[in-house]
């Protein structure tokens, strides 16, 4: 009996050991679950940002794959718009997530701030793939980044901004062939072989270079920035026969006048002679042209990640720094003014939590940009200082909670010049980028601030800093195509209201540009 006991504790003593060494074995396994949890990879993000791309005008028509690969496969952003139609503003506003009035970039010159050393000094290095460094993402860059990048001026091309692991930067302004890149902060000059140096191709190629040689380990952010479809619109030679009976479209406001509109709307000759329409229709063509590149891009992107197998958990957005028009109002070509054509661009996204096939109807900026970039990085907004705000919330909710916003600002600084234009000489000095028979494009009085609203009603309210204190308000709904100025017919309270608004957010900063409740 003794001899029993004794084999029984002993058999209980030999289930008691085991079990506290289970015991300790899970404790010690659940120890390393959090630490294993937060060393879990962070998605990838590819940021891809062509320049000039409109979406009202059919600026999306030739790009069947990327509609295919990242649209299809993600989110669709049916109100997407730029805070400012130009292009070093606009891209200093992704960079920063701040509006023009705070990081202080007015246009595409040095004295308007563009990659100045005021703008290196105050705003690059806040700017968001700084903060992606810091977080232990791999990043590299390819294309244009700042229109007067890589100046003399700017720092020259040893200049490579904080943040940037592997930079491949245009200097100054689109071209496709013929150009100089910063390569780390060495120089590296292409001519116009289209094998060796057609930058779309080329800025795609080194970044699949780069992620065949990254860390596995870390995650990567890509940006890249294709010159298409700017001009000089240069198509790849495969492409140059495309599109041959493709022109500008004759609808809505397009070889209208500008009737009741800001001074410099009330220039242009109305219709357009022929030779302009001609020039137009040729340009809209070249555009799309170029543009079958940037789908050949997405393509080869969406294939290498596919084959890294990091396709499912990467985030890649697809962005224009602006609109465009094309024979709108009898403007020739450009963007640079309020209307829809030039502030409204095209948004798609696809990642991690991202249904397929989405619509969405909510408001998105540019400013935006950043820091749902940072959001997905896992960066604490709280600690950014930043305009914009996170849409991660609208377009993955089952990862965050937030709020669309009500309103927003758009705003521009217009340029001049201070000798009269040859192609103007009638109308004096103050005014850019004229065509012949007079139509100018631009002038120092065509600086302008904008409340844009699409929530409760579909309404744009717009100031202008000239002599005349001139105001503009459209009612979307009835008149999408902005025809008529709406200012004299509408309740003056109403004016006041947005007035207002617009007084808060030229001046805002912060949280306070995206608390709408305070307007």
């Amino acid at each position: 009996m003794a001899s029993l006991e004794a084999s029984s504790g002993h058999r209980t003593l030999h289930r008691t050991l085991c079990a506290v060494v289970r015991v300790t074995a899970f404790l010690a396994f659940a120890a390393c679950l959090p630490s294993c949890t937060e060393c879990a990879k962070p998605s990838n993000i590819v940021l891809i940002v062509t320049d000039d791309q409109d979406v009202q005008l059919g600026g999306l028509t030739p790009m069947k794959k990327t509609k295919q690969l990242i649209g299809d496969a993600g989110v669709t952003f049916s109100n997407a718009f730029t805070v400012t139609p130009l292009c070093c503003p606009s891209r200093s506003s992704i960079l920063t997530g701040k509006y023009p009035h705070n990081h202080e970039v007015r246009n595409n010159s040095l004295s308007g701030n563009c990659s100045s050393p005021a703008w290196q000094k105050e705003s690059e290095s806040l700017a968001f793939p700084v903060l992606l460094s810091k977080s232990g993402y791999q990043t590299f860059f390819g294309g244009k980044y700042l229109n007067q990048y890589g100046k003399k001026e700017a720092g020259g091309v040893d200049h490579v901004p904080p943040g940037w692991d592997h930079w491949n930067a245009l200097v100054g302004n689109s071209v496709y062939y013929n150009y100089s890149l910063s390569v780390n902060g060495k120089e590296e000059k292409h001519g116009d072989d289209y094998h060796k140096d057609y930058l779309t191709d080329l800025i795609v190629n080194k970044s699949l270079d780069f992620l065949n040689d990254r860390s596995p380990q870390h995650p990567f952010f890509i940006m890249l920035s294709p010159p298409a479809p700017h001009s000089p619109w240069t198509a790849a030679p495969q492409y140059q026969k495309s599109f041959s009976d493709v022109k500008a479209p004759r609808d809505g406001s397009f070889n209208k006048a500008g009737k009741d509109k800001h001074w410099l709307l009330r220039q242009p000759v109305s219709p357009m002679p022929e030779s302009s329409v001609k020039y137009l229709d040729d340009a809209y063509q070249k555009r799309w042209q170029t543009l079958l590149s940037v789908d050949d891009m997405v393509e080869i992107l969406v294939k290498k990640m596919e084959e890294l197998k990091e396709l499912d958990n990467t985030y890649i957005f697809f962005v224009s720094d602006n609109g465009y028009h094309t024979g709108q109002f009898s403007l020739p070509i450009d963007k640079r003014q309020l209307y829809e054509f030039d502030i409204r661009v095209p948004l798609m996204v696809r990642g991690p939590g991202v249904k397929a096939k989405l619509v969405l109807p909510t408001p998105v900026l540019n400013i935006d940009l950043g820091p749902t970039i940072l959001d997905i990085a896992g960066v604490n907004l709280t600690e950014v200082n930043m305009d914009g705000q996170s849409f991660l919330p609208q377009m993955a909710p089952s990862l965050r909670n937030g709020t669309a916003r009500s309103f927003f600002l758009v705003e521009y600084t217009g340029e001049g010049n201070a000798s009269e234009d040859p192609a103007c000489p009638k109308l004096g000095p103050g005014l850019a980028h004229c065509f012949p028979d007079c139509t100018c494009e631009d002038a120092f009085n065509n600086t302008y601030a904008c409340v844009r609203t699409l929530t409760g009603c579909n309404l744009q309210y717009c100031e202008f800093a000239d002599n005349e204190s001139f105001v503009e308000v459209y009612n979307l709904t009835s008149d999408p195509h902005q025809l008529e100025n709406i200012v004299k017919k509408v309740d003056p309270a109403l004016l006041q209201t947005m007035n207002q608004r617009l007084i808060k957010l030229q001046s805002c900063v912060g949280s306070s540009c995206r608390d709408n409740k305070k307007y």
